[in-house]
């Protein structure tokens, strides 16, 4: 009964959304069956992938260790993310602030723009980005495409707009030849688009040793890297954090067991208000895309708001604000060694 009344402060969504939690957490401590990933050693099956701990794998899946994309807009792609010129004054491209030798992100709390402009939200990785189901913190963009007109339009960001965009892309000695090959229209917005996303799906970061594990290397993870997956479900992060990119593919709101917001301190911004912004329906305040967490230990700091500037402290903060319990050191540097085991290769070569 006390539990009954205690819900009575969450509105209709937010009580489903626990009430799902608390069916996932009953699953894995009860009737959960040890699930195997192909080709693990016949010694796991007994009860003891080296902890002894229940851990299911049907949540997570390795990444592919390849795409089927046209190579050649790849390429083009690729040229046109690190072209400044896509800048207002040509001096910010898509790298600088998604840098693909900081774990895709600036690792800032606010990326930088034209003029020193500061943006409004914490940048997130663009590794893996082609598995979110949608794009940017509150969600307003359904695909990488639609995604690319909010840095080359925000006055923040890149602060330009497509016709600008396209007369210098047009004005490149090289550009006109390599679209004429790929696109019988040659060079348009969509055409852009189309190149800079398909780049940016390739850049999947497969193989990493937890990969490596799913797909059957009982030793690609020492002891406490599985306790730590272990405790990872038991305490309910895989309730959210699942599927290839161990996030991406829902919203929650930040804050189901506390108020994030007041604790924080600070004054609200817009950005605090997440999906209530694309909606305007107020069950939809503070919530966001939850974050994958390929890489995680490379995309400091965390949060929309930047305010976890290590990983340790992320944990807490989810543990206490998402999932309404503490968690003891020995538990936390067991998930995090867990979490670190997340960071994969680009192009065969370690992030």
């Amino acid at each position: 009964m006390k539990m009954k009344n205690a819900l009575h402060r969450f509105d209709k969504p937010t009580r489903l959304r626990i009430g799902i939690a608390g069916i996932f957490l009953l699953f894995l401590g009860g009737a959960m069956l040890v699930l195997l990933p192909p080709n693990l050693p016949a010694e796991a099956s007994r009860g003891s992938i080296s902890t002894g701990a229940p851990v299911n794998f049907a949540f997570t899946q390795p990444l592919p260790l390849a795409l089927p994309l046209d190579a050649r807009k790849v390429a083009l792609g690729q040229r046109l993310f690190h072209d400044a010129r896509l800048s207002k004054d040509d001096t910010v491209s898509c790298a600088s602030c998604h840098s693909l030798g900081t774990g895709g992100t600036d690792n800032q709390a606010r990326s930088v723009g034209v003029a020193g402009g500061v943006g409004t939200i914490n940048a997130p990785t663009v590794y893996n980005s082609g598995l979110n189901f949608v794009q940017f913190w509150d969600g307003h963009a359904p695909s990488l495409e639609s995604q690319i007109d909010g840095p080359v339009n925000h006055p923040q960001e890149m602060a330009s707009n497509w016709p600008q965009v396209l007369a210098k892309v047009v004005a490149d000695a090289n550009y006109p030849a390599i679209f004429a090959e790929l696109y019988p229209q040659g060079i348009t917005e969509a055409t852009v688009k189309d190149a800079l996303a398909t780049f940016e799906r390739s850049l999947i970061t497969p193989d990493s040793r937890f990969d490596q594990f799913l797909r059957g290397d009982a030793n690609a993870l020492n002891a406490q890297e599985q306790r730590g997956y272990a405790l990872f479900q038991s305490y309910g992060c895989a309730s959210c954090h699942q599927g290839q990119n161990l996030g991406g593919n829902m919203f929650e709101k930040m804050g189901l067991m506390g108020d994030y917001f007041a604790d924080r301190g600070g004054e609200l911004t817009d950005a605090d208000k997440g999906r209530f912004n694309v909606t305007g329906k107020p069950q939809n305040m503070h919530e966001f895309r939850v974050p994958p967490l390929r890489n995680v230990a490379l995309t400091a700091p965390y949060f929309h708001d930047g305010h976890a500037h290590t990983l340790e402290q992320a944990v807490v903060i989810m543990a206490q604000y998402q999932l309404g319990r503490p968690m003891p050191p020995a538990d936390l540097n067991d998930i995090t060694a867990f979490l670190r085991s997340l960071t994969g290769q680009y192009l065969g070569t370690p992030l």
